[in-house]
């Protein structure tokens, strides 16, 4: 391990060193590359230097432990180095994972109404609410792609594109059956009722990411029926593309103009054709060996919003928070934060097993 560390910040150095040099500005496309990789690994980088400088306190305090003069202070010291060196590596080890390639990607988030009618539209539209929140929070932004409403302001499906710095990092492991208890406001006699809605994250693809044929793709245009006055009921700017091996069928009718919506579409395509053999390879994973945080597939329930007794509780870690207003309103960081380190340490179980 000490070796690949080593070998990390050398090139952390060199990235340092290019980045000193003047001409290297000449080159703004370099500039960002450069930048980008600096910041990847300047966390593994900082921690590496403060193990190496705490395993250094320990052996010059090991040294002093034979100095009557300086015995009490240097046990001290060579105990606090000690604390704090398993931590330490536990970390390197953690950083020295290997990275989810799509991490930095743009996420595309479907919902859909599941059990419960017209209450799991209302509730649909809760997550929706929810997942954009917390997206402003972050400092990301929202487009809507496509979305069916219901008459008393539900949503029957809606896809949606979040675009910001790691957004799939951090919303990935949000796929999955999302259930609520709730009392419905269509419900007047107080009985709490469970629905459900189905959540899919997709990091969004390029077209180049993913092979698709222009042969398998038949595009139809329509007119809009959303919002956008005049201009979106006149033309027909609404473009659905059906991929004709698989069945695959998208729609989007937010943009204004159909090269746009097409254009758009062809990214949630490509995501949802890259999803589906995702699915594929770890329903075949799983059937030998089963994640702790799970395999984010489709059919899976995930998490339970209980509003009378004001949680929320994680079924893939155990974990319940007492805090559901706040989560409703975009607080997910300690969720997400928690999802993320299960998630790192049956990764590292599985690389010591390995």
């Amino acid at each position: 391990m000490l070796d690949k560390l080593a070998a990390v910040e050398a090139k952390y150095s060199q990235i340092e060193a290019r980045l000193a040099a003047p001409e290297t500005y000449q080159d703004p496309a370099l500039v960002a590359r450069l930048n980008k990789e600096q910041a990847q690994l300047q966390p593994l980088v900082d921690t590496f230097r403060a193990y190496r400088r705490t395993v250094e306190a320990r052996d010059q305090a090991q040294e002093l432990l034979g100095d009557p003069e300086m015995r009490q202070l240097a046990q001290e010291e060579y105990q606090q180095a000690l604390d704090q060196l398993p931590e330490l590596e536990r970390r390197l080890q953690i950083l020295l994972l290997p990275r989810d390639p799509h991490d930095e990607k743009n996420v595309i988030l479907e919902i859909r109404a599941g059990v419960g009618g017209e209450e799991a539209a209302l509730f649909a539209h809760s997550l929706y609410r929810m997942y954009a929140m917390y997206a402003e929070r972050r400092g990301w932004q929202v487009e809507v792609d496509s979305i069916s409403e219901t008459e008393l302001g539900g949503i029957k499906e809606i896809s949606f594109t979040i675009e910001g710095e790691g957004a799939w990092s951090r919303l990935k492991f949000e796929s999955g059956v999302h259930r609520v208890q709730r009392v419905p406001e269509t419900e007047s006699g107080g009985r709490v009722h469970t629905s459900t809605a189905t959540v899919a994250v997709l990091p969004e693809m390029e077209e180049a990411d993913v092979h698709l044929d222009p042969a398998d793709i038949e595009m139809q245009v329509f007119r809009s029926s959303g919002a956008g006055g005049q201009h979106v009921n006149k033309t027909s700017s609404a473009v659905r593309l059906i991929h004709k091996p698989t069945g695959t069928v998208v729609e989007c009718q937010q943009e204004r103009s159909q090269f746009q919506n097409r254009d758009k579409a062809m990214r949630i395509l490509a995501s949802r054709l890259y999803e589906a053999e995702q699915e594929k390879i770890t329903s075949e994973y799983t059937a030998q060996r089963r994640s702790q945080v799970g395999t984010g597939m489709r059919n899976e329930r995930i998490r339970t919003y209980n509003f009378p007794q004001g949680r929320v509780t994680d079924h893939r870690i155990g974990l319940t928070l007492y805090k559901i207003d706040g989560i409703m309103n975009g607080d997910l960081d300690e969720l997400i934060d928690a999802l993320a380190a299960a998630d790192q340490a049956e990764r590292l179980k599985s690389e010591q097993v390995n």
